[in-house]
Protein backbone atom coordinates (compact mmCIF):
# COMPACT_ATOMS: atom_id res chain seq x y z
CA UNK A 1 0.00 0.00 0.00
CA UNK A 2 1.18 3.40 -0.80
CA UNK A 3 1.00 6.59 1.50
CA UNK A 4 -1.97 8.93 0.81
CA UNK A 5 0.67 11.08 -0.98
CA UNK A 6 1.60 8.74 -3.46
CA UNK A 7 -2.01 7.99 -4.23
CA UNK A 8 -2.22 11.57 -5.15
CA UNK A 9 0.60 11.95 -6.94
CA UNK A 10 -0.53 9.02 -9.11
CA UNK A 11 -3.74 10.66 -9.49
CA UNK A 12 -2.00 13.57 -10.99
CA UNK A 13 -0.18 11.81 -13.11
CA UNK A 14 -3.20 10.02 -14.67
CA UNK A 15 -5.21 13.54 -15.23
CA UNK A 16 -1.90 14.64 -16.81
CA UNK A 17 -1.90 11.55 -19.31
CA UNK A 18 -5.42 12.14 -20.17
CA UNK A 19 -5.04 15.94 -20.54
CA UNK A 20 -2.03 15.00 -22.88
CA UNK A 21 -4.16 12.59 -24.84
CA UNK A 22 -7.27 15.15 -25.50
CA UNK A 23 -5.03 17.58 -25.90
CA UNK A 24 -2.85 16.53 -28.83
CA UNK A 25 -6.13 14.08 -29.76
CA UNK A 26 -7.00 15.02 -33.28
CA UNK A 27 -10.61 15.28 -32.41
CA UNK A 28 -12.42 18.37 -30.60
CA UNK A 29 -15.48 16.64 -29.52
CA UNK A 30 -14.90 12.83 -27.88
CA UNK A 31 -17.98 10.53 -27.57
CA UNK A 32 -18.75 8.97 -23.88
CA UNK A 33 -18.25 5.77 -25.51
CA UNK A 34 -13.99 7.30 -26.98
CA UNK A 35 -13.79 8.38 -23.59
CA UNK A 36 -14.38 4.83 -21.98
CA UNK A 37 -12.33 3.55 -24.47
CA UNK A 38 -9.80 5.90 -23.78
CA UNK A 39 -9.51 5.58 -19.95
CA UNK A 40 -9.53 1.42 -20.22
CA UNK A 41 -6.32 2.13 -22.87
CA UNK A 42 -4.40 3.80 -19.95
CA UNK A 43 -5.40 1.76 -17.43
CA UNK A 44 -4.26 -1.43 -18.89
CA UNK A 45 -1.10 0.47 -19.91
CA UNK A 46 -0.80 1.17 -16.65
CA UNK A 47 -1.22 -2.64 -15.20
CA UNK A 48 1.25 -3.61 -17.92
CA UNK A 49 4.23 -1.10 -16.30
Amino acid sequence: MGTEKERKDTQKALLYDLRLIFSNGEKENYTRQEIVELLDKIALAKDQE
